[in-house]
């Protein structure tokens, strides 16, 4: 790994005149101790570039991953594995890819199904290393499916939130059309409301004549209940009923208004900036305007909202003043907001970008601060130091300029520590130094026909003009059937350069990024004052209080476990052996251990490999029993780009659904589909078993009782839900008994054994399993269940499957000393199909509806910075755009997008 760099370790030299000292400590202490957190954390950031926006039933998700090194954006050497998952709006794993990584780079691709509802989905990318450091920055995007084959209603949704009492009554308005748009007027719905997966109420009533129904319902536990559905049954004639599901994503008008004094804290007798965020009840920035009072009434500032909710203003505390904010929001209403408290002693770090050359940072002190030693000021960037100064405080006040050109594009964070070397003050930056790669690119002949060949030059060069040498995905999507907006997209700047770096949501990232402006780097500062950043801890780093690791960065596949006799000692020189039953041929074997450990490392299998692995001990005999290692999967939290989900899916791209359909039908006319949905009149609903991803011996769902997620939404713990709602099971200090173990003469009662996702886990692990995380619960007691699991199941089993796609590694066992099993290989990327019309073979009556054209995953610039690409028009006249992401070998990013008109 390679060791911190100080590019710039330089004295800090105030303006005010104030004398800065070369002392070693605490400066070189805070140094050291950096440099060892990032020699032993390395990070890992990664970028999934989509060919399109949005999609629909039947489509395929093409995609490139990018997985760099975080503190030079560089391609990663550290993991060579990486899991992409598919989640829908449950938080349920639908489909899960293990993909292979040389060099950094590694694409694959999602079939979207007709097993699939429409609704909003997630697309999350990490690497096994990068679950160390939180989920919070893996890859993860909300994006929307859409069906029009199997679909004959579309609905579009308005809301109205009427003050009732206490609450807010919520009306909803549901118009239903057909794919052209005219109105199933006069029609009978029923509906349910679901908030937060509990039912809330249900009824009936009708459309009006231009097809709009209208459902009433109030929610009393608003902090509770947060979001939900309405779930409606449109009566279209005798015998066709077709469901139809809708998003709530808020259900009153509230605002929460919140407030960033620069740095950290309001500070009496010294003038700062204050920023502030507004955002409504669906997770959205909303529009405010106010002022700013003191206790006397007195008018201090004003306020006013730039962007996303968000704006600042300036102030100075007064000595015992504190402070209210009347704002006025864009439906006429006020309320009254208190800023907080400012302290009586504190420091403060003032900056500014708006110099092109530097930055402008002052250091602000209270009056009342006695302690007025050696300060340090830190600025790092990706975790590297680029500037660091130590000086000898005597004024409130002094400043000094930094040359903009020391930091890299990115996130600068300045940190002020006090003479007992605590970190006492933060500011977050952004420096934008617009040296984004730039694509030239070039058709080979100007005009564009239907069919036509169409050959792109691209030319691939830094922003000084030198040639890059890189690796990029490109995408073609006809732009009238898949019309989209810069500054929504998720694009390699605004990923890699801020939201992988930040915790939360940020609304509408690649504004920042999509013709830059003066405003726009002042609404870019305004977000760096109310963003939270926190992939470390400094105390817990200069205390050298380092988290442990969990987990270590993936090279390749390998298959482990533990061989022990019948009475649980471990076998030691027992031979494993290990053959495919399934998939690649694969027959090797090794020899336990002294602990009965064995381990086949350096593997290379696909996902649809089957296992089997026999073991013998050391006099060859069978009686043996085998525990294969798993790794824990990784759970599936609460979407935080949760307010990117599309309340209006259908109507938000009807053009999209309704070519969808055309395609279908044309494809479908020539025998070329071969899939099982339904026609157009039939209701598609979501099938699935009772209990999935099971890793139950018995068989899934063959138990004594099974809990379902619906079971499990009304507890805080696991524990508490079994001892409630499963007879027979008793609960002392966190562990789960049964009645049947309870007698037991030796040792007192037996435990129920915990296995999660086919993993055993001790009893006590079952208070540390959050039951949102938790998709269903086998419970195994009788004799008719738990023989299978030997002396383990002596006191029963509990069986937890969590809301995961696929088993990583869940086994069978048929006899002695013999398991089978299927992990999860290594996926293998589809090909793109594009038609060859120079082919004389093609059947060229099959209309061309395509909606991305082109896609390539693997395009690869030459040291002159060139590469070309060649695909065929579809039929469709108007704009197409050529979408470009990717990375040089120096990791240089860049995106472009290109368009051109058919005719």
């Amino acid at each position: 790994m390679k060791k911190l760099i100080l590019p710039f370790l330089i004295v800090f030299l105030s303006l005010t005149g104030v004398g800065f000292i070369a002392q070693e400590n605490p400066l070189d202490t805070i140094l050291r101790q950096l440099e060892k957190y990032r020699d032993r954390y390395p990070q890992e950031k990664v970028h999934l570039h989509l060919d399109k926006p949005y999609y629909a039933i039947g489509d395929n998700i093409w995609f490139k991953a990018y997985l760099v090194d975080a503190a030079t954006h560089e391609l990663s050497s550290i993991s060579r594995i990486l899991y992409v998952e598919l989640i829908n709006e449950k938080d349920s794993v639908k489909q899960s890819l293990r993909l292979p990584v040389t060099g950094g780079l590694t694409w694959g691709d999602f079939a979207l199904s007709d097993t699939l509802q429409e609704g909003n989905y997630r697309i999350r990318a990490y690497t096994t290393w990068m679950r160390n450091f939180g989920d919070e920055y893996f890859f993860d995007k909300t994006i929307q499916i859409g069906n029009s084959i199997s679909n004959s209603v579309l609905t579009e949704v308005s809301y109205k939130f009427i003050p009732e009492g206490n609450n807010e009554k919520v009306e909803a308005a549901i118009r239903y059309t057909n794919l052209a748009g005219e109105p199933f007027a006069n029609k009978p719905v029923s509906y349910s409301v679901e908030l937060d997966f509990r039912s809330l109420t249900k009824g009936k009533t009708i459309t009006n004549s231009s097809g709009v129904a209208t459902f009433n319902f109030v929610n009393n536990q608003p902090f509770v209940l947060k979001a939900g559905k309405i779930i409606t049954r449109i009566q279209l004639n005798e015998k066709l009923e077709v469901s139809k599901t809708v998003l709530v994503k808020a259900t009153n008008n509230d605002v929460d208004l919140q407030f960033f004094p620069e740095s950290g804290n309001l500070i009496y007798g010294v003038r700062s900036k204050v920023a502030f965020k507004a955002l409504g009840s669906d997770g959205l920035g909303k529009t405010v305007a106010g002022i700013v009072f003191d206790q006397n009434g007195a008018e201090v500032a004003k306020m006013s909202s730039e962007h996303a909710g968000m704006g600042y203003f300036a102030m100075r505390p007064e000595e015992g003043s504190t402070y209210t904010a009347k704002v006025t929001f864009d439906d006429g209403s006020e309320n009254t907001y208190p800023l907080p408290k400012p302290l009586t002693e504190g420091y403060a770090i003032l900056a500014s970008t708006r110099d092109s050359a530097n930055l402008a940072v002052q250091v602000a002190v209270s009056p009342g601060v006695t302690d007025t030693g050696s300060f340090t000021l830190i600025a790092q960037a990706n975790g590297r130091v680029y500037y660091a100064s130590k000086s000898t405080l005597d004024k409130t006040l002094f400043g000094t300029t930094i040359p903009k050109s020391r930091f890299p594009t990115g996130i600068v964070q300045l940190t002020l520590f006090s003479p007992k070397n605590q970190p006492v003050a933060e500011r977050l930056l952004f420096i934008n130094h617009s040296d984004q790669l730039v694509f030239e690119i070039s058709a080979s002949q100007p005009a564009s026909s239907k069919r036509e060949k169409v050959k792109l030059l691209i030319n691939a060069k830094t922003a000084a003009g030198r040639p890059v040498n890189g690796s990029f995905s490109v995408s073609v999507i006809d732009e009238t059937k898949v019309p989209f907006k810069e500054v929504e997209q998720t694009t390699i700047l605004s990923n890699l350069l801020l939201t992988s770096d930040l915790k939360g949501y940020v609304e509408q990232p690649n504004y920042y990024f999509t013709d830059v402006d003066e405003k726009k780097q002042r609404h870019l500062d305004i977000l760096m004052l109310t963003q939270g950043w926190r992939r470390f801890v400094w105390k817990n780093v200069l205390s050298n209080n380092f988290p442990a690791l969990a987990y270590q960065p993936e090279k390749n596949l390998q298959i482990s476990g533990t061989i022990t006799a019948n009475n649980g000692d471990p076998v030691a020189g027992g031979k494993v052996t290990l053959f495919s039953s399934q998939g690649d041929v694969l027959l090797i074997d090794t020899v336990t251990d002294r602990d009965g450990r064995f381990v086949f490392e350096n593997l290379f299998f696909n996902d649809s490999t089957k296992f089997v692995v026999q073991a013998r001990n050391e006099k060859n005999r069978r009686k043996v029993q085998i525990e294969l290692d798993g790794l824990a999967p990784q759970l599936v939290t609460k979407n935080k780009n949760a307010a990117d989900r599309e309340t209006n899916m259908s109507s938000s791209f009807i053009k999209y659904l309704i070519n969808s359909r055309d395609q279908y039908a044309e494809l479908r006319k020539y025998g070329l589909v071969n899939s099982s949905i339904l026609l157009a009149e039939v209701k598609i609903v979501e099938t699935k078993p009772l209990v999935k991803n099971s890793s139950n011996l018995n068989g899934a769902g063959q138990a004594d009782n099974i809990l379902t997620e619906k079971d499990l939404r009304y507890g805080t713990s696991l524990a508490q839900i079994l001892q409630g709602r499963v007879a027979g099971i008793i609960i002392r200090n966190g562990i789960a008994y049964s009645m049947r173990s309870m007698g037991s003469s030796f040792n007192g009662p037996v435990p129920m054994q915990i296995i999660m996702d086919g993993m055993y886990v001790q009893p006590e692990f079952l208070n540390s399993i959050n039951p949102q995380d938790v998709e269903s619960i086998e419970v195994l007691k009788s004799g008719a269940n738990t023989p299978i699991y030997g002396l383990r199941g002596g006191g029963g089993v509990l069986v937890i499957n969590t809301k995961r796609g696929e088993r990583n590694l869940a086994y069978n066992t048929y006899a002695a000393g013999i398991v089978s099993f299927k992990p999860q290989g290594l996926y293998t990327s589809r090909e793109f199909y594009s038609p060859n019309y120079d082919d004389p073979k093609i059947n060229t009556k099959i209309a061309d509806l395509r909606t991305t054209l082109f896609w390539s995953p693997s395009v690869i610039t030459d040291t002159t910075g060139l590469a070309s690409v060649e695909y065929f028009n579809g039929d469709a006249t108007g704009t197409y755009a050529v979408i470009i992401e990717g990375i040089s070998v120096k990791g240089e990013i860049g995106r472009s997008v290109y368009r051109y008109h058919v005719n």
